[in-house]
């Protein structure tokens, strides 16, 4: 517990000014009661829509109980960070067959130690001026509900994609939190949904991975499929999946609320080693040793060299049958990896060549 009782409210604002000062577009301060989205969590591990996420379930009730996760919290400071570079024009790399498409998160260096980093330091300025407290960091590391919170915090509100969004930022941006043992003033929740009729997001998913509003099932879900699932993915899906070889950003292209959205400020967040202009057949000709030297510090270190080459493999499955494209594959064709070959041979007979 805190040393010395300061003046919340006061002391609220003042958390708010240090979280713009170390970067963040917006900071609020959110309760810990989720009970409602709790029991939304519940119906989707019941029905299985979680796929080999086991860590969703693997914790209890934690992820909608902050004070079972991190004793003694009463409050959560939420914050986003924008995280948009500047015109990487998405959609002309999308009607690019031959161009790999990753999604505009993973282009520059990874966002957790960054945010970690910032987080901390926004701890250390709140025990400066109040002595000693109880808190703890979060950036999508541990089971935190942080979309929940931050719409609890007066963020914005959840869309019908299941993303946070905010009138003024859209949805490009990463949420971090601070639990902590202060009994601040809570903000209020975000008022209203501004989705309306809109189905965009809904209607725009390649592989249909939405069972309705506020509903994903990851296991159709192109940022599962080449991110978190390990094994080969569904033969059914990878048409579907076209160029999109790490994520997906389909259901926040077409948002109408990211109109709003604003290029960060933060070099970390810029493209590197030239993803957002690559080619497909480039790409899967790196080898194991490129791929750790380029990966450094990147979103991309999460799939692994196997699991890189096999969803490079699927997207120059659904390329145009050129030159590159076939040679690349041809290169791969005896790949150690049996998940590798397994979706080469699936690419090469896409083209005609059994």
């Amino acid at each position: 517990m805190s040393a010395r009782a300061p003046d919340p409210a006061r002391l609220a604002q003042s958390i708010k000014d240090w979280g713009h000062e170390l970067g963040f577009q917006q900071v609020g301060i959110a309760g810990i009661d989720l009970h409602e989205h709790e029991a939304h969590l519940q119906r989707w591990l019941a029905a299985g829509y979680q796929g080999e996420m086991d860590y969703m379930a693997a914790h209890g009730d934690k992820r909608s109980r902050p004070a079972e996760l991190v004793p003694g919290t009463l409050r959560v400071v939420s914050l986003r960070m924008d995280y948009l570079p500047g015109d990487t024009r998405m959609a002309k790399r999308l009607a690019a067959p031959e161009q790999a498409y990753l999604s505009r998160y993973a282009l520059g260096r990874d966002y957790h130690k960054l945010i970690r980093k910032r987080l901390q330091q926004l701890a250390e300025r709140i025990q400066g001026e109040i002595g000693p407290f109880g808190y703890r960091a979060f950036v999508d590391s541990a089971p935190v509900l942080e979309k929940a919170l931050a719409e609890q915090a007066g963020l914005g509100w959840i869309g019908k994609n299941t993303l946070l969004l905010n009138k003024k930022a859209g949805s490009w941006f990463f949420l971090g939190e601070l639990y902590v043992d202060l009994p601040l003033p809570m903000d209020a929740p975000h008022a209203g949904e501004h989705c309306g009729r809109c189905t965009a997001c809904l209607d725009a998913c390649p592989t249909g991975a939405f069972v309705g509003p506020k509903v994903l099932d990851a296991r159709r879900c192109i940022s599962y499929l080449t991110i978190e699932l390990k094994g080969p993915i569904p033969v059914e899906l990878r048409p579907l999946i076209g160029n999109r070889v790490f994520g997906c950003d389909d259901c926040q292209l077409v948002c109408p609320w990211n109109r709003f959205a604003r290029p960060t400020a933060e070099s970390d967040f810029q493209p590197r080693h030239g993803l957002d202009n690559a080619e497909l057949a480039a790409l899967f000709l790196w080898s194991e040793a490129e791929f750790l030297a380029r990966s450094e510090g990147s979103p991309l270190r999460r799939a692994g060299y196997q699991r890189w080459l096999r969803n490079l493999a699927v997207g120059l499955g659904n390329a145009p049958s050129t030159v590159p494209v076939l040679a690349a594959l041809e290169a791969r064709r005896e790949h150690p990896s049996a998940l590798v070959r397994e979706h080469v041979l699936w690419a090469l007979r896409r083209h005609g060549r059994d």
